[in-house]
Protein backbone atom coordinates (compact mmCIF):
# COMPACT_ATOMS: atom_id res chain seq x y z
CA UNK A 1 0.00 0.00 0.00
CA UNK A 2 1.45 3.37 -1.00
CA UNK A 3 0.75 6.61 0.81
CA UNK A 4 1.27 10.28 0.30
CA UNK A 5 1.50 13.05 2.84
CA UNK A 6 0.27 16.56 3.26
CA UNK A 7 1.13 19.19 5.79
CA UNK A 8 -0.42 19.02 9.22
CA UNK A 9 -0.16 20.91 12.48
CA UNK A 10 3.09 21.26 14.31
CA UNK A 11 3.66 18.72 17.07
CA UNK A 12 4.49 19.57 20.64
CA UNK A 13 8.13 18.68 19.93
CA UNK A 14 8.45 21.37 17.29
CA UNK A 15 8.30 18.91 14.40
CA UNK A 16 5.85 19.34 11.57
CA UNK A 17 3.43 16.46 11.32
CA UNK A 18 2.61 15.14 7.87
CA UNK A 19 -0.79 13.66 7.21
CA UNK A 20 -0.60 10.44 5.26
CA UNK A 21 -3.18 9.54 2.64
CA UNK A 22 -3.87 6.28 0.85
CA UNK A 23 -2.79 6.56 -2.76
CA UNK A 24 -3.84 3.11 -3.93
CA UNK A 25 -7.53 3.65 -3.17
CA UNK A 26 -8.75 2.22 -6.47
CA UNK A 27 -10.89 -0.84 -5.88
CA UNK A 28 -11.26 -0.11 -2.16
CA UNK A 29 -14.53 0.83 -0.52
CA UNK A 30 -14.70 4.42 0.71
CA UNK A 31 -15.12 3.19 4.28
CA UNK A 32 -11.95 1.09 3.94
CA UNK A 33 -9.99 4.07 2.66
CA UNK A 34 -11.19 6.21 5.56
CA UNK A 35 -10.23 3.48 8.04
CA UNK A 36 -6.76 3.10 6.51
CA UNK A 37 -6.11 6.84 6.56
CA UNK A 38 -7.30 7.06 10.15
CA UNK A 39 -4.93 4.24 11.13
CA UNK A 40 -2.02 5.83 9.27
CA UNK A 41 -2.52 9.13 11.05
CA UNK A 42 -3.44 7.89 14.52
CA UNK A 43 -0.67 8.72 17.03
CA UNK A 44 -1.79 5.88 19.30
CA UNK A 45 -1.27 3.39 16.48
CA UNK A 46 2.26 4.69 15.96
CA UNK A 47 2.98 4.63 19.69
CA UNK A 48 1.66 1.08 19.99
CA UNK A 49 4.05 -0.06 17.27
CA UNK A 50 6.94 1.78 18.93
CA UNK A 51 6.26 0.13 22.29
CA UNK A 52 5.58 -3.34 20.94
CA UNK A 53 1.86 -3.46 21.73
CA UNK A 54 -0.33 -5.47 19.40
CA UNK A 55 -2.99 -2.79 19.18
CA UNK A 56 -3.67 0.83 20.10
CA UNK A 57 -6.27 -0.54 22.52
CA UNK A 58 -3.45 -1.27 24.97
CA UNK A 59 -3.39 2.42 25.86
CA UNK A 60 -7.10 2.35 26.71
CA UNK A 61 -6.48 -0.25 29.40
CA UNK A 62 -3.41 1.61 30.67
CA UNK A 63 -5.50 4.76 31.00
CA UNK A 64 -8.41 2.93 32.63
CA UNK A 65 -5.93 1.48 35.12
CA UNK A 66 -4.55 4.94 35.88
CA UNK A 67 -8.04 6.15 36.79
CA UNK A 68 -9.40 3.09 38.58
CA UNK A 69 -6.32 1.18 39.87
CA UNK A 70 -7.57 -2.08 38.39
CA UNK A 71 -4.38 -4.09 37.89
CA UNK A 72 -2.18 -5.22 40.77
CA UNK A 73 0.71 -7.67 41.16
CA UNK A 74 -0.37 -11.26 41.72
CA UNK A 75 -3.90 -10.89 40.34
CA UNK A 76 -5.75 -13.46 38.26
CA UNK A 77 -7.18 -11.79 35.16
CA UNK A 78 -9.47 -12.95 32.36
CA UNK A 79 -9.47 -11.04 29.05
CA UNK A 80 -12.59 -11.79 26.97
CA UNK A 81 -12.42 -11.36 23.20
CA UNK A 82 -8.71 -10.78 23.64
CA UNK A 83 -7.36 -11.02 20.07
CA UNK A 84 -4.95 -9.66 18.98
CA UNK A 85 -3.82 -9.33 22.60
CA UNK A 86 -3.10 -5.69 23.43
CA UNK A 87 -5.05 -5.76 26.71
CA UNK A 88 -3.54 -9.10 27.68
CA UNK A 89 -0.05 -7.67 27.15
CA UNK A 90 -0.77 -4.80 29.53
CA UNK A 91 -2.42 -7.07 32.11
CA UNK A 92 0.48 -9.56 32.10
CA UNK A 93 3.02 -6.78 32.65
CA UNK A 94 0.99 -5.34 35.52
CA UNK A 95 0.21 -8.56 37.43
CA UNK A 96 3.76 -9.87 37.02
CA UNK A 97 5.05 -13.43 37.41
CA UNK A 98 3.00 -14.08 40.55
CA UNK A 99 -0.22 -13.31 38.68
CA UNK A 100 -2.00 -15.11 35.89
CA UNK A 101 -3.67 -13.84 32.72
CA UNK A 102 -5.95 -15.94 30.54
CA UNK A 103 -6.96 -14.58 27.14
CA UNK A 104 -10.10 -15.97 25.49
CA UNK A 105 -11.15 -15.51 21.89
CA UNK A 106 -12.81 -17.38 19.06
CA UNK A 107 -9.75 -16.46 17.00
CA UNK A 108 -6.26 -17.86 17.60
CA UNK A 109 -3.90 -15.55 19.52
CA UNK A 110 -0.18 -15.52 18.88
CA UNK A 111 1.77 -16.39 22.06
CA UNK A 112 2.22 -13.59 24.60
CA UNK A 113 4.70 -13.77 27.46
CA UNK A 114 2.88 -14.37 30.74
CA UNK A 115 -0.47 -15.08 29.07
CA UNK A 116 -2.33 -18.34 28.55
CA UNK A 117 -4.42 -18.05 25.39
CA UNK A 118 -7.52 -20.20 24.91
CA UNK A 119 -9.42 -20.42 21.63
CA UNK A 120 -12.81 -20.69 23.26
CA UNK A 121 -16.28 -19.14 23.14
CA UNK A 122 -16.87 -17.63 26.58
CA UNK A 123 -20.60 -18.15 26.03
CA UNK A 124 -20.19 -21.93 26.17
CA UNK A 125 -21.72 -23.46 29.27
CA UNK A 126 -18.41 -25.08 30.26
CA UNK A 127 -16.39 -21.86 29.93
CA UNK A 128 -16.65 -20.53 33.54
CA UNK A 129 -15.69 -23.87 35.08
CA UNK A 130 -12.79 -24.28 32.64
CA UNK A 131 -11.54 -20.81 33.49
CA UNK A 132 -11.62 -21.49 37.20
CA UNK A 133 -9.60 -24.66 36.62
CA UNK A 134 -7.00 -22.83 34.56
CA UNK A 135 -6.79 -19.94 37.01
CA UNK A 136 -6.61 -22.20 40.04
CA UNK A 137 -9.54 -20.37 41.60
CA UNK A 138 -11.69 -17.31 41.01
CA UNK A 139 -10.72 -14.27 38.93
CA UNK A 140 -9.85 -10.91 40.43
CA UNK A 141 -10.64 -9.02 37.24
CA UNK A 142 -12.65 -9.72 34.10
CA UNK A 143 -11.97 -7.50 31.09
CA UNK A 144 -14.02 -7.10 27.92
CA UNK A 145 -13.03 -4.84 25.04
CA UNK A 146 -15.42 -6.71 22.76
CA UNK A 147 -17.63 -5.03 20.18
CA UNK A 148 -19.85 -6.59 17.52
CA UNK A 149 -19.24 -5.91 13.82
CA UNK A 150 -20.82 -2.62 12.79
CA UNK A 151 -24.08 -2.87 10.91
CA UNK A 152 -24.04 0.81 9.97
CA UNK A 153 -27.24 1.34 11.95
CA UNK A 154 -26.49 3.14 15.23
CA UNK A 155 -29.47 1.86 17.22
CA UNK A 156 -28.91 -1.73 16.16
CA UNK A 157 -25.20 -1.53 16.94
CA UNK A 158 -25.93 -0.08 20.37
CA UNK A 159 -28.32 -2.90 21.23
CA UNK A 160 -25.77 -5.48 20.05
CA UNK A 161 -22.91 -4.13 22.15
CA UNK A 162 -25.13 -3.85 25.21
CA UNK A 163 -26.17 -7.50 24.77
CA UNK A 164 -22.49 -8.43 24.51
CA UNK A 165 -21.66 -6.47 27.66
CA UNK A 166 -24.49 -8.21 29.53
CA UNK A 167 -23.21 -11.61 28.38
CA UNK A 168 -19.73 -10.66 29.61
CA UNK A 169 -21.26 -9.69 32.95
CA UNK A 170 -22.99 -13.08 33.16
CA UNK A 171 -19.58 -14.68 32.76
CA UNK A 172 -17.95 -12.32 35.26
CA UNK A 173 -20.57 -13.08 37.91
CA UNK A 174 -19.76 -16.78 37.51
CA UNK A 175 -15.98 -16.45 37.92
CA UNK A 176 -15.22 -13.36 40.01
CA UNK A 177 -13.93 -13.54 43.56
CA UNK A 178 -15.35 -11.24 46.28
CA UNK A 179 -14.17 -7.64 45.81
CA UNK A 180 -13.26 -8.40 42.18
CA UNK A 181 -13.70 -6.00 39.27
CA UNK A 182 -15.29 -5.96 35.83
CA UNK A 183 -14.62 -3.74 32.81
CA UNK A 184 -16.63 -3.77 29.59
CA UNK A 185 -16.90 -1.64 26.48
CA UNK A 186 -20.29 0.01 25.92
CA UNK A 187 -21.58 2.74 23.63
CA UNK A 188 -23.45 5.87 24.59
CA UNK A 189 -27.17 5.40 24.03
CA UNK A 190 -30.47 4.79 25.70
CA UNK A 191 -30.50 1.10 26.59
CA UNK A 192 -28.07 0.90 29.48
CA UNK A 193 -30.47 0.95 32.40
CA UNK A 194 -30.77 -2.82 32.81
CA UNK A 195 -27.00 -3.33 32.72
CA UNK A 196 -26.35 -0.53 35.20
CA UNK A 197 -29.04 -1.84 37.55
CA UNK A 198 -27.37 -5.24 37.59
CA UNK A 199 -23.92 -3.76 38.10
CA UNK A 200 -24.99 -1.54 40.97
CA UNK A 201 -26.58 -4.52 42.71
CA UNK A 202 -23.46 -6.68 42.45
CA UNK A 203 -20.64 -4.12 42.76
CA UNK A 204 -19.81 -1.47 45.33
CA UNK A 205 -18.83 1.18 42.76
CA UNK A 206 -19.81 1.62 39.11
CA UNK A 207 -18.71 4.37 36.75
CA UNK A 208 -18.16 5.20 33.10
CA UNK A 209 -14.72 6.21 31.83
CA UNK A 210 -13.71 7.39 28.37
CA UNK A 211 -9.93 6.97 28.03
CA UNK A 212 -7.92 9.52 26.09
CA UNK A 213 -7.01 6.83 23.56
CA UNK A 214 -10.68 6.43 22.59
CA UNK A 215 -11.26 8.43 19.44
CA UNK A 216 -13.13 11.68 20.22
CA UNK A 217 -15.80 11.00 17.60
CA UNK A 218 -16.48 7.51 18.93
CA UNK A 219 -19.48 6.73 21.16
CA UNK A 220 -17.24 4.26 22.99
CA UNK A 221 -17.20 4.25 26.80
CA UNK A 222 -16.04 1.71 29.35
CA UNK A 223 -18.11 0.71 32.32
CA UNK A 224 -15.85 0.01 35.30
CA UNK A 225 -17.32 -1.88 38.24
CA UNK A 226 -15.31 -2.61 41.39
CA UNK A 227 -16.01 -4.31 44.71
CA UNK A 228 -17.88 -7.42 43.53
CA UNK A 229 -20.18 -8.76 46.22
CA UNK A 230 -22.09 -11.97 46.79
CA UNK A 231 -25.61 -12.16 45.43
CA UNK A 232 -27.74 -12.13 48.57
CA UNK A 233 -30.81 -13.20 46.63
CA UNK A 234 -29.32 -16.65 45.90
Amino acid sequence: MSVRTRGGRSSGRGQRQLRQRVRTAKGRRASSVRWLERQLNDPWVAEAKARGYRSRAAFKLLQLDEKAALLKPGQRVVDLGAAPGGWSQVAAAKVGPRGKVIALDLLPIEPIAGVEALQLDFLEEKAPELLRERLGGSADLVLSDMAPPSSGHASTDHLRIMALAEAALDFAEAVLSPDGAFVAKVWQGGSEKELLTRLKRRFAKVRHIKPAASRPESAELFVVATGFREDKEN
